[in-house]
């Protein structure tokens, strides 16, 4: 049975021991009932992971020695930028989450025209708070000890200039291309857009091929936004990352 893992940013905490920050205290003793003597798996998303040990509960404070180092990593050789067109909130929980487990590289999230949804000044800052906290959650469900890059932008063409140079550009389209099948590993990162609910409009569509990206659809179904990037995730670790099946 594998250990409990946290994410834990306090490098010191991790290598000489300490009190746990009181909300990590919390989810540890009083949600998953751990006592004093059990191991708790420790990483701060810089690389590797720290075994640590309950030592002493005393309320809300807990206190863990430090244990061994293990540099452990698994991240995968494929670099995926995914640029999720802001959708709604549980549907946006549901991709960071799963994208994270796939392995993605970098989770990029941007209003299009046919967003419902709208993002500015406090509102911004609280969601971006929340999707970090969902990223955490499931890196340290899915045993990830490195923290894939969040960022948000004011538009979608914003994201334009941040695209990496190398690499693979891919447009998920219903009414694209048929799906490729001469797929090699890329020689840089794959980048993935994926429309809101109602798609991407014909302008984004445009101006997304304009900036390099490829059109492609996936089989002859269409998928909901909260599937397609998914699909691919998957479908590129199996061919081109550390899936083995």
């Amino acid at each position: 049975m594998s250990l409990p893992r946290f994410h834990c940013p306090e490098r010191t905490l991790l290598v000489q021991g300490g009190e746990l920050p009181r909300e990590l205290a919390h989810h540890a003793v009083r949600v998953l009932r751990m006592g004093v003597g059990e191991e708790l798996v420790l990483f701060d998303g810089q690389g590797g992971e720290f075994c640590t040990r309950i030592m002493t509960i005393e309320g809300p404070r807990v206190k863990v020695a430090a244990g061994s180092f293990d540099p452990i990593e698994r991240e995968s050789p494929l670099r995926t930028i995914l640029i999720q067109g802001l959708c709604a909130t549980e549907k946006m929980d549901w991709i960071f989450q799963k994208a994270v487990e796939l392995g993605v590289t970098a989770l990029w999230a941007a209003p299009t025209e046919r967003s419902v949804i709208r993002l500015k000044g406090e509102r911004e800052a609280r969601r971006l708070e929340h999707w970090h906290k969902v990223i955490l959650s499931a890196c340290a469900q899915c045993g990830r000890n490195r923290i894939p890059e969040l960022r948000f932008f004011g538009t979608l063409y914003d994201c334009w200039a941040e695209l990496p140079a190398l690499g693979l550009r891919l447009l998920l389209n219903p009414e694209g291309q048929s799906g490729r099948t001469d797929l090699a590993p890329p020689d840089g990162t794959v980048v993935l857009l994926v429309g809101p609910e109602g798609g991407l409009s014909a302008t984004e569509i445009n101006r997304a091929h304009q900036a390099g990206f490829v059109g492609g659809r996936i089989g002859p179904r269409i998928l909901r936004t909260e599937t397609a990037a998914l699909a691919v995730l998957a479908a590129l670790q199996s061919r081109c990352g550390d899936w083995t099946l």
